[in-house]
């Protein structure tokens, strides 16, 4: 391992986002343990996943206080809690479960997560929050934005139970945060993309930028999120943050002022955004993280 390297314990590493983000964590000298409910889908990396309910905060102090793999057992040392812990682990959108079982699975491991790495001393942990909290992604009938960009700052109200149990989470964390002074950041992920994604998806998402009103013609590639969680663990003192988490531009074929001016006319544009800047937009990570995004979506699909 790397000297920069840290002990990182991944909640929901198997799932779409984590999956990608584990890799490029790997690639920069960090380890990883994951606690996921499925294995880890690419074993090549060899990543061990511990099967865990973070709905159970014991199995949430344990998993947070085992051995990363079986080599763990050959060191003198006993388990150690681990320098970072970033949770991902959730029920990703709405209709996958009754809404009320969304809110208190999303809610509840949260808690669990972040009240455990806390009182073990973890120093820096990771959230994924989301783009739904601004509140038109899973709005009920066609709303608009109150206002692009959408920046960290604005007041959030969404409607439904994933939306708020993100909210939820992202509150938890500003309050533990500031009871035990460690960093937690929260990052509002946009709609991820994985690689194979451009080929099959892109032609809809710009060809029919009217389907992506509800991801404010926005999105995050998932090896980028890799590099945001790295920028994250390198970055200490910032104590609760939120950050959105998307890549640098619009997903239409032109340029941000003029397509808002048709798609979305009554939403107020409340600074001067550039050419192609997405709606969403990743400004506090580029300026307070140093982001500089590697997968921009016209190097994969060319309208």
């Amino acid at each position: 391992m790397a000297p920069q390297g840290k002990r990182i314990v991944f909640t929901g590493g198997s799932g779409k986002a984590g999956r990608h983000v584990i890799p490029y964590l790997l690639s920069k000298g960090h380890q990883v343990l994951n606690l996921d409910l499925a294995p880890f889908p690419f074993p090549e990396h060899n990543v061990f996943t511990l099967k865990t309910d973070l709905t159970d905060s014991g199995q949430v102090f344990n998993g947070l206080t085992t051995h990363f793999n079986f080599a763990g057992y050959d060191d003198q040392l006993v388990p150690q809690p681990p320098d970072v812990v970033i949770h991902f682990a959730a029920y990703a959108r709405n209709m996958l479960v009754p809404d009320n079982e969304c809110f208190k699975g999303n809610v509840l491991s949260t808690y669990n997560v972040i009240e455990a790495a806390s009182k073990l001393g973890v120093k820096k942990i990771l959230i994924a929050s989301s783009e739904t909290t601004y509140g038109v992604c899973f709005a009920q009938g066609d709303i608009d934005y109150d206002h692009f960009p959408l920046s960290e700052d604005d007041d959030v109200n969404p409607m439904d139970s994933y939306a708020i149990s993100k909210l939820c989470g992202e509150r938890t964390a500003r309050g533990l945060q500031n009871r035990f002074k460690n960093d937690i950041y929260a990052l509002r992920i946009g709609n991820v993309i994985e690689p194979h994604e451009y080929e099959q998806d892109f032609p809809k998402h710009v060809g029919q930028p009217e389907t992506r009103k509800r991801n404010a013609w926005s999105y995050i590639d998932a090896r980028d999120l890799g590099q945001i969680c790295d920028l994250c663990i390198q970055k200490s003192g910032l104590g609760f943050q939120v950050f959105n988490a998307t890549n640098d531009t619009i997903t239409t074929k032109e340029p941000t002022k003029e397509f808002l001016e048709k798609a979305a006319p009554n939403t107020k544009i409340t600074r001067e955004m550039d050419e192609w800047e997405a709606p969403l937009s990743n400004k506090k990570i580029r300026d307070v993280l140093g982001f500089k995004e590697e997968h921009d979506w016209r190097k994969y699909y060319k309208p």
